[in-house]
C-alpha cells in the first residue's frame, strides 16, 4: 500500500526553490507553506523561507528540498503538487491542489 505524500514538488519547482535558497544571502532550512484566510476565493497560500522549524510543523523532504507545513494547513494541502512555470511575460509558483473546489482567476486563492 502506498501513502500519498503530503506535498510534492515538480523538477521545475525544486530547481527554482534551490536557486532561491542558494541565492538568498542567509541560511534557510527550506521553505514554509501555510494557508490563511483571504483572497478572492476565501483561502490563500503563504509561501516563504523557513529559517527555523516550528514544533508543530509537518516536514516533507522532496528532491532535496525540505518543506515545512503549518499543521493548520495539512488538511488543505494533502496531495498538493508545487510547480513552477517560466513563460515569456510571467513566471511563478503554482499549487496544484486536488482539495480545491475552485480558485480565483489569478490562481492565488482557492476554496474547499
Amino acid at each position: 500500500m502506498s501513502v500519498k505524500q503530503l506535498i510534492s514538488l515538480t523538477e521545475a519547482a525544486s530547481d527554482q526553490v534551490k536557486h532561491l535558497v542558494d541565492n538568498r544571502g542567509k541560511p534557510s532550512l527550506g521553505i514554509r507553506v501555510s494557508v490563511k484566510s483571504g483572497g478572492c476565493s476565501g483561502l490563500t497560500y503563504v509561501f516563504e523561507y523557513a529559517d527555523e522549524a516550528n514544533p508543530n510543523d509537518e516536514v516533507v523532504e522532496d528532491k532535496g528540498i525540505k518543506v515545512f507545513i503549518d499543521v493548520k494547513a495539512v488538511l488543505y494541502l494533502a496531495g498538493t503538487t508545487l510547480d513552477y512555470f517560466d513563460e515569456k511575460i510571467r513566471s511563478g509558483f503554482v499549487f496544484i491542489n486536488p482539495n480545491a473546489k475552485g480558485q480565483c482567476g489569478c490562481g492565488e486563492s482557492f476554496h474547499i
